[in-house]
């Protein structure tokens, strides 16, 4: 599948579906209809886990009971969220069926081969694996893309060793600043990290934002500040079952987001000329002159 067109006039949009669809996927199909065409985003992503490769036996069968709970166990749990291989296909179909890419996020080595055989449209590395150097590795050795790569729960030396490990890779990483909490209060975003990345990464395809934050005021800023991704956690109610929900946006915002962002863009330039014409008539009015 070719770049697609980004709707968002500049910076492209990710609709991050995460756990939000609750294991269930008509309620995933329904997301991507809904982000494709509601929303107009330009990537809907997902996630995909192999629960046995993450979790030792202890933490499988360890009693997992809270409200947010899918099973009776950590394991059970985790994989009532998982969708197969099968369903990721048809999810990726159907994204491409209504215009927009298809990502997924890779937590394990397992993921990762099958994910790079289906050839997705995007590839992301969460926060929670961004120091898995072999994964990132073994995938840009087979898959064609950039690997997109979120920098959340990172001190700034390990950031400095990603950084340096990964400068080979030079266009093949876009790099996200990313605070991960869920959600994030204001003064936690720092949207100056985004300035730090843009100077240090150089050998990075591009700069992204991935964001957990209330509203969408921030996201715009971000754009303005250097970032060309703006990945933003989706549902389709804040009110379901499930600990995401909250730093989600609703269809209505995703919406909202997406406008303003082209909105901004598209505000963003410098004048052609001296007096634009919009101003010619007024300036005719207001100044008496023919």
């Amino acid at each position: 599948m070719s770049i697609l067109k980004t709707t968002s006039g500049g910076a492209r949009v990710i609709c991050e579906c995460c756990c939000n669809h609750q294991g269930d996927l008509d309620i995933a199909r329904e997301m991507v209809v809904v982000a494709a065409t509601y929303c107009k985003v330009d990537y809907v992503k997902f996630q995909k886990r192999c629960v046995w490769d993450l979790l030792t036996d202890e933490q499988y069968v360890r009693p997992y009971d809270g409200p947010n709970s899918f099973g009776a166990t950590y394991g059970e749990h985790r994989e009532a969220l998982e969708f197969s291989m099968p369903e990721h296909y048809t999810l990726r179909d159907l994204c491409h069926q209504h215009g927009v890419g298809y990502g997924c996020s890779v937590w394990d080595k397992t993921s990762a081969r099958q994910l790079v055989e289906m050839k997705p449209d995007l590839l992301k590395i969460p926060s929670a694996k961004n120091h898995d150097i072999d994964m990132m590795a073994w995938i840009l050795e087979r898959y064609e893309g950039p690997l997109h790569v979120s920098c959340g729960m990172m001190t700034k030396d390990e950031r400095d060793n990603l950084r340096r490990l990964t400068s080979e890779w030079k266009g093949r990483i876009v790099v996200y600043h990313c605070t991960s909490a869920y959600p994030v209060e204001f003064e936690d975003v720092c949207l100056a990290e985004i300035d730090l990345l843009r100077r240090e990464w150089s050998h990075a395809a591009a700069v992204g934002f991935s964001g957990h934050h209330r509203g969408i005021a921030v996201d715009i800023a971000a754009v303005e500040r250097g970032a060309q991704w703006v990945e933003r956690h989706f549902t389709l109610d804040r009110t379901w079952k499930g600990t995401d929900h909250a730093a989600s946006l609703e269809p209505d915002g995703m919406k909202r987001l997406v406008r303003d962002l082209r909105n901004v863009r598209v505000a963003s330039g410098v004048k052609e000329k001296d007096i634009l014409d919009c101003e010619v008539p007024n300036r005719r009015k207001l100044k008496g002159e023919d």
